[in-house]
């Protein structure tokens, strides 16, 4: 039995925490989606870039990194720079600014253009 007192500290058969790296870019193509949420984010992401805050409420949840992370998992890059900003009460913050980058447009484009050519038939 374990003396440890609920916080896992002092276990015999303690595991490391998985490590989660940044996303790795491996697809060259967008595999597309028929998640409401991707196409409404997706769609805001066409028109203009979108803080952090904003993917929450353009795709109606509460975890937009999440939600970009399972399109960057789909193909597309998605960068989020990080910007030097004074927030409302003069503290200094760095606020995510997610965009699309001129090849996840391009992947955008042919995905559409072959779900297009799918309802045609």
């Amino acid at each position: 039995m374990s003396t440890a007192k609920g916080n896992g500290l002092g276990a015999t058969n303690v595991q490391p925490a998985k490590t989660h790296t940044k996303h790795t870019f491996k697809s060259t193509a967008f595999t597309g989606t028929s998640n409401p949420r991707h196409l409404r984010v997706i769609a805001a992401l066409i028109s203009r870039p979108q803080l952090r805050e904003s993917i929450d409420n353009v795709a109606g949840c509460s975890n937009g990194p999440e939600l970009i992370a399972e399109l960057r998992r789909r193909g597309l890059r998605i960068p989020c720079p990080r910007l030097n900003f004074l927030d409302r009460d003069g503290y200094n913050c760095r606020p995510g600014v997610y965009h699309l980058t001129n090849a996840d447009r391009r992947k955008i484009n042919q995905w559409k253009a072959k779900r297009l050519e799918g309802t045609a038939k």
